[in-house]
């Protein structure tokens, strides 16, 4: 009885009160308004920033808002700046019950003197209500509404506080409050404006600072200290003046801090991808991949829109997989070898079998959206409507995870028809004489560069290769002729299928066409490399040979917390798990891996547990450089257009490629194949240096013959 008597004799006060135009409301107006007006705060969650940091969980990568917003407890706050809010905007809030009396009177002089609205009789609580009744809107009428300058929302806010009143307590009103006004500068909530002005926590505010900020509150722009000192300054002192009257502080207190100037320590909280750490700008590579990742994860949502919201809004604390240390010594080891204005694209992603979490995602250039500096298309046709090359700087997902289509990565492909016909049931010792060209099957249009008649007849790289192979050997030396006698004994669309078991997608309208059911049969060049792909698929590929046969989908993240500290899960399945866990299946058994890993090593001079490399292979070094097991492929397509290396241990696995990306025809040079096999072998060694040294385990006997 008593809050309805209360808001009754509200509406008579405000109906005298010259609010708005026309002149105002008369008590059964009023009466009849309040019977219309809405009685609860519609239950609603406040957006709050989502931070994301890299392994160690202390280096930043970037923060993902809508309204820069970070939730903080009542008792994490200094009192001064609950002293220094209520002094600036609410004397009496902790006796009134949602409406101050005195400052609707005192309000109702000033406004019949003026002849308008020149003073609001608004409490925090009021003022809460307002912010609620705006962030809650789900209609641009409801967002107009919680602010214009009517007597109906005036009395909304004024029945809702009152109710609120009833509900919290007056240290849940002030949180509330606290966590959702906004400060300027794109500052939400009392955490946010710590940062950006001060650079420091709210629980570390001096009696200045928190002045300074609670004077904001009223007028943001107009009393940002950061653009005019005068205004702000007047309006910190008013509110140090007030604290004093309040008895939060004493006189002596209050002069000495009017005496001091306004200090401030500004920070421009980043946002997206763009604006990743200047010292790591090369992390925007990895944090496109985050993104993009999350955009694809029902776990956040119905579609894209919905999850990269949910980013944007639920306040989490991700920490990913991304490695500061591995990343570092990645990038200065491309660029011992390349420059960032150089027109190939030269990069390393490594992976960890297992888990298929990311760990770095370095290339040869700057993470930047401005291209106005940028060197010339390679691309004629491009270049011809001035388009900018791709360098030095880019946000194209050169490494994947993106839409771009990838690059031909060669023979690496050789490992999804060798796996094929080992989880066939083929044998390591399948044999073919491999002649220096051969006639496939595989129809094609005549008068190609690899058309016998109308017949596909792809030759080897060197005449060196003829003779008689095996998986090993012909693994092992790259055999192009072998390989395509295998590919027709298994089908090739077996091993288009195991490629899609390991993690390929077909990017383009072609690959698409060719790895379809009605065409997979017939796609005899596959083997030798000429879909497009990238350097995060072929490395996640390998991982899954590396992992004996389990393939787990790429990942950047290792936790993903809620705002109450709690690790976010979904239902895969019917049953609970984290967001954050690997998602990993068994793609071809333990014995098919390892007979594959044993072929592998021949490649990199590592030699077979079980086989006969042969006396010489396609990247004989690696194991000299690496000094511990090593298994891997090289790769060269057509022209050396593109080279590559994909190598992996039991613990890692990585792909590295040198392309054009603006103009796939382009040649990356002979003289660069051995780049690929460098940075992959040097990231490996540097990854695992003091680490204990892990074999393979080498394939049963069954497999073998």
């Amino acid at each position: 009885m008593l809050r309805a008597g209360v808001l009754g004799g509200v509406v008579l006060a405000l109906a005298s009160l010259p609010l708005a135009v026309p002149a105002g409301i008369g008590a059964m107006k009023g009466a009849a308004i309040l019977q219309n007006m809405p009685t609860e705060l519609k239950d609603h969650q406040v957006g709050q920033t989502t931070y994301v940091y890299a392994n160690d969980g202390k280096s930043l990568i970037t923060m993902f808002y809508d309204e820069h917003r970070k939730f903080v407890p009542l008792a994490s706050l200094s009192p001064n700046i609950v002293n220094a809010v209520i002094a600036a905007e609410d004397a009496r809030f902790y006796s009134h019950m949602g409406v101050d009396f005195q400052s609707i009177a005192r309000a109702f002089v000033a406004n019949r003197q003026q002849g308008e609205v020149s003073q609001g009789a608004s409490t925090l609580t009021m003022q809460y209500v307002r912010m609620a009744l705006r962030d809650s809107a789900t209609t641009a009428q409801e967002a107009v509404a919680a602010t214009e300058q009517t007597p109906q929302r005036k009395l909304t806010e004024i029945r809702l506080a009152i109710k609120l009143e009833g509900q919290w307590t007056k240290d849940q009103i002030m949180e509330g409050y606290l966590n959702m006004a906004y400060f300027g500068h794109r500052a939400y909530g009392i955490y946010a404006a710590s940062q950006i002005f001060f650079s420091k926590e709210p629980k570390d505010l001096t009696l200045v600072e928190a002045a300074t900020l609670a004077g904001l509150v009223k007028a943001p722009s107009s009393f940002d200290p950061a653009n005019q000192t005068g205004p702000a300054l007047d309006r910190r002192n008013y509110v140090i003046r007030r604290m004093a009257e309040l008895h939060f502080i004493t006189a002596d207190q209050a002069n000495r801090a009017a005496a001091e100037p306004i200090k401030l320590k500004l920070s421009s909280p980043p946002r997206d991808c763009g604006s990743v750490p200047a010292a790591n700008r090369d992390w925007g590579f990895f944090c496109d991949f985050f993104k993009n990742w999350w955009m694809q994860q029902p776990a956040f949502g119905p579609n894209p829109v919905a999850r990269l919201d949910k980013l944007r809004t639920g306040g989490y604390k991700v920490v990913t997989s991304l490695d500061p240390k591995l990343q570092e010594f990645g990038m200065k080891d491309l660029l011992s070898r390349s420059k960032t204005d150089m027109r190939l694209a030269y990069g390393n992603v490594m992976v960890q079998p297992g888990t298929g979490r990311v760990l770095s995602m370095t290339v040869n250039r700057v993470y930047s959206m401005d291209q106005s500096k940028n060197g010339p298309n390679s691309d004629p046709i491009k270049r011809s409507f001035n388009v900018k090359g791709s360098y030095p700087n880019t946000v194209a997902p050169l490494l994947g995870g993106g839409d771009i289509p990838g690059y031909q990565a060669g023979s690496t492909f050789k490992m999804f028809t060798m796996v094929a016909a080992l989880d066939a049931g083929m044998k390591m010792s399948k044999s073919f004489y491999a002649p220096h060209r051969y006639t496939s099957i595989y129809v094609v249009e005549p008068g190609g560069p690899a058309a016998c008649g109308n017949r596909w007849c792809p030759s080897n790289a060197s005449g060196s290769m003829t003779g008689k192979h095996n998986m090993y050997s012909g693994f092992g030396k790259s055999v192009n002729t072998y390989f395509v006698q295998l590919e027709q004994a298994v089908g090739s669309d077996k091993a288009v299928r195991m490629a899609e078991k390991m993690g390929l997608v077909w990017h383009t309208d072609v690959d698409r066409l060719h790895a379809s059911p009605k065409h997979a049969d017939k796609w005899g060049a596959f083997t030798l490399g000429v879909a497009d792909t990238t350097p995060l698929e072929m490395a996640n590929a390998y991982a899954t040979v590396a992992a004996e046969g389990m393939y787990c989908k790429p990942s950047p993240v290792l936790s993903i917390k809620t705002p109450q500290g709690q690790e976010l899960t979904t239902t895969v399945d019917g049953k609970q798990v984290e967001a954050a866990a690997p998602q990993c299946h068994r793609a071809f058994s333990q014995d098919v891996a390892r007979a594959a890993t044993d072929a592998a090593r021949c490649v990199t001079g590592y030699k077979a547990a079980r086989g006969s490399c042969g006396d010489w292979s396609t990247g004989s070094r690696v194991y000299a450089m690496m000094e511990r097991p090593i298994a891997g492929k090289t790769g060269t397509t057509d022209d050396t257009r593109a080279a590559w290396f994909v190598g992996f241990t039991p613990e890692l696995a990585a792909a590295s490629f040198i392309a054009d990306p603006d103009y796939v025809k382009n040649v990356a040079g002979d003289g660069n194949y051995n780049m690929p096999l460098d940075a992959v072998t040097n990231s490996l060694k540097f990854a695992l240096k003091d680490k204990p040294v892990r074999d393979f385990n080498p394939p049963s006997s069954d497999i073998l013959n």
